[in-house]
Order: structure tokens, then C-alpha cells, then sequence
């Protein structure tokens, strides 16, 4: 299973962006994306590609949906194993 994480693009560097996720910040690459990014824009994020821009509403939704999963992964972890 392929999961893309939407994150934001804190700086850009040719076809190089910075970006964050849940706090943490790492590099990717912008050249699969169809349109130009700007720092501030949200993208999802596979594989240390951006694959498509995303509004920050739909980027942040998503944030607390995946956070929540995680929140409830913890709580029921001894359940899962």
C-alpha cells in the first residue's frame, strides 16, 4: 500500500524543495510535479516526490485525519498484536 503524506513547502531551490511534515523537514524533489510550486503551497509527497499540489483545507483535513489514526494506533496497540 502507497501512502502520499500532504506536507508544506518551507523553500525552493531549482526543482528542490524543502519541505514540512507533522514538524519534521526533508528534501524532495518538485520535477513530477505538472505545476509550478511556491513556498507555502501544500503537496502531496511520495517517495520523496512532490506528485500534486493540494489546497492547504484538504492538506490539513488530511493532516488531523492521519494524525487521529495515529492517535488511536497507540491507544489500541496490545489490541492489534
Amino acid at each position: 500500500m502507497c501512502l502520499a503524506i500532504p506536507s508544506r513547502i518551507t523553500k525552493i531551490q531549482d526543482k528542490t524543495a524543502t519541505i514540512d511534515v507533522f514538524g519534521a523537514t526533508r528534501e524532495i524533489s518538485l520535477m513530477l510535479l505538472p505545476d509550478p510550486a511556491a513556498v507555502g503551497d501544500y503537496v502531496l509527497v511520495h517517495a520523496g516526490f512532490a506528485i500534486q499540489k493540494v489546497c492547504k483545507e484538504d492538506a490539513l483535513d488530511s493532516i488531523r485525519i492521519l494524525r487521529e489514526i495515529g492517535r488511536q494506533i497507540q491507544e489500541h496497540e496490545q489490541d492489534l498484536i
